[in-house]
């Protein structure tokens, strides 16, 4: 029989997927209302936590919302139900619905939002457009009596040494023969003052978190039987990591940028704006840079990186014309909503994956209300003037 899931234990999961630490420092992630031990059964998954989107859930009687954009990005000193983002805490509160949000994290993640929007235009040989910096790791090595390897690694481990990926108490010895001699003013556990001692020890090495190395160090000079343990630790060096903000990779087969455009329109959902191009609508292009959401802050990172055009959204008027005069990339422009939305069935997809992996069972809703705030498009009015690419000619 499946077991339930409390609110606690779904956020582990969504966790997991997307790690809370690697959300930009001005972010706000993670559960905004809700009692962790409330149990989950459904799921909803939204783009923004407006009052439409809270009224859906409830009258689905979802007891969970995972939003991506946060309902309080820069903070409150009043939940009250006297303003729009109150109201939504009231009802979701009084309906038992728990609220969380995955946001810059799940932009970067692997399977996120800069992934979801990638595998729409099927991009191959993909990376992130700004890579996080990969995890800053040590190597502790340390030679230790035999008898006392066990000991100090069982130490070592838990101060924060020896975990790699899924795996703990990670580590490596090699058996082998210490030679020393105590000095004059030394206090040896074994052999005596200005005697050679040979000793039967082990050299046991284990790869920490930078940031555990003092914890690591001092528990080993704890628990080490020596006086003045021989230890040393390198440095790993540095690699991007396979996760970060935005995706560049290669179209299948080159095309056209008003064909791409046309895709574009095709496979994101529908808003009033549409779809909004810039550029030579002829051209060739095959290497893509997508970001979801709004990205016109990336263009000089995807120049510099070889993009024939740019998929993102809210692209401002100064921003997007100084980059067309200095050349691609060219520009395909979707409303913030529309851009960030197809992360959503993904999402949900994986959350109950797994949920049946942990021997739960999990009912995911992707709520399709459009939270765009744009609803209606006009046209220009016949003043006797006509625009085209080259501009406005009476």
């Amino acid at each position: 029989m499946a077991s339930t899931l409390t609110v606690a234990d779904v956020v582990g999961l969504l966790e997991q997927r997307y790690p809370p630490r690697t959300a930009e420092g001005w972010d706000a992630v993670g559960l905004v209302a809700g009692d962790p031990d409330a149990p989950v059964r459904t799921v909803m998954f939204a783009v923004d936590p407006v009052q439409a989107v809270a009224e859906e859930a409830i009258a689905a009687g979802v007891d969970l919302l995972v939003t991506h954009h946060p309902l309080y990005l820069r903070g409150t000193t009043s939940v009250a139900a006297t303003t729009p983002k109150g109201r939504v805490v009231h009802d979701l509160v009084r309906a038992g619905c728990a609220l969380y949000t995955a946001h810059t994290n799940a932009d970067s993640a692997a399977g996120g939002v800069a992934d979801a929007l990638a595998d729409l235009l099927d991009l191959r040989e993909r990376q992130p457009l700004t890579p996080h910096g990969g995890a800053a790791l040590d190597t502790l090595t340390v030679f230790v009596p035999r008898e006392d390897t066990t000991a100090v690694l069982d130490a070592l481990a838990a101060a924060g040494a020896g975990d790699i990926g899924d795996y703990d108490r990670c580590a490596f010895t090699v058996a082998g023969q210490g030679t020393f001699r105590p000095g004059a003013d030394a206090n040896p556990t074994i052999g005596e003052r200005g005697e050679v001692a040979e000793v039967a020890e082990d050299r046991l090495e284990m790869t920490l978190p930078r940031e555990r190395r003092a914890a690591v160090v001092a528990a080993l000079r704890a628990a080490h039987p020596y006086e003045e343990p021989a230890f040393s630790v390198v440095e790993h060096a540095t690699h991007p990591a396979g996760t970060g903000i935005g995706r560049i990779g290669t179209l299948p087969t080159p095309t056209t940028l008003r064909a791409l455009a046309e895709r574009v329109a095709a496979v994101l959902p529908a808003t009033a704006q549409g779809i909004r191009v810039a550029g030579d609508l002829d051209a060739e292009v095959s290497r893509v840079a997508v970001c979801g959401g709004s990205g016109d802050s990336l263009l000089g990172t995807v120049r510099s990186l070889g993009a024939d055009v740019y998929l993102t959204a809210d692209l401002r008027h100064h921003p997007a014309s100084e980059a067309l005069e200095a050349g691609p990339p060219y520009l395909v422009d979707a409303t913030h909503w529309a851009s960030e939305w197809p992360w959503l069935p993904v999402a949900a997809a994986r959350l109950e994956e797994d949920a049946r992996e942990s021997g739960a069972t999990l009912r995911t809703h992707v709520s399709t209300i459009v939270t765009d705030p744009w609803t209606l498009r006009l046209g220009a009015p016949d003043n006797g003037t006509t625009t085209d690419n080259e501009g406005v000619t009476p």
